[in-house]
């Protein structure tokens, strides 16, 4: 019995696992958290 390769169909799953995998990535990356100084936001509010 001869095997073939469906070549398309593997660049085809090969592409949805990276796009999947991106996905994962860019959703599960998390912001820096940054140091806010309170009262130096009330008092640019207060102007």
């Amino acid at each position: 019995m001869a095997v073939t390769q469906l070549k398309r169909k593997a660049k085809r799953n090969q592409a949805i696992a990276k796009n999947r995998i991106a996905t994962i990535k860019r959703l599960s990356r998390k912001l820096d958290v940054k140091r806010v100084d309170i009262e130096e936001l009330k008092a640019e509010f207060a102007k």
